[in-house]
């Protein structure tokens, strides 16, 4: 089981549902088969800019920061992670890509889900794997391929 706790310190209108953060995750966790806990924190450009600079030591405001637990040996918990995610940013990158919001967001929380599991994209082969379970896994789900540039809605 899946434990989702979701951390609204920003409430934006296309802010998706409780339930839907919840189905993103178990599609994300699918192949994933260990009980799971993780926090989603919804945020201003203000604190994502914080957390960016402080934790990637980059400046302004990004889409999303994941956060996997680091655990002292000896130590088990089903605590995965968590996610802070920048309402603002998220929403104008929708409409910049011409995207569906709710189809952003759906992206998004899986993208960072996976990387609480481990998978990244420094490098080619690392990003053409990550986006090649991001598809599928959105797939599922009937959301298109996020990484096809859409010229018009």
């Amino acid at each position: 089981m899946n434990q989702l706790e979701i951390q609204d310190v920003f409430q934006s209108e296309g802010q998706p549902t409780a339930e839907q953060f919840q189905c993103w995750v178990d599609a994300a966790l699918t192949d994933y088969h260990k009980d799971t806990e993780l926090v989603i924190r919804i945020v201003d450009e203000q604190e994502s800019a914080e957390l960016n600079q402080q934790y990637r030591h980059k400046q302004g405001p990004t889409n999303i920061l994941s956060f996997p637990v680091d655990l002292p040996d000896g130590v088990e918990l089903d605590l995965l992670g968590d996610l802070v995610i920048c309402a603002p940013v998220l929403e104008r990158e929708a409409l910049q890509q011409h995207k569906a919001l709710v189809d952003h967001w759906a992206h998004i929380i899986i993208h960072g889900v996976l990387h609480l599991l481990g998978y990244d994209h420094i490098d080619d082969t690392e990003a053409e794997q990550m986006e090649a379970l991001e598809i599928a896994i959105l797939s599922k789900l009937n959301i298109k391929n996020p990484y096809i540039e859409v010229t018009e809605v």
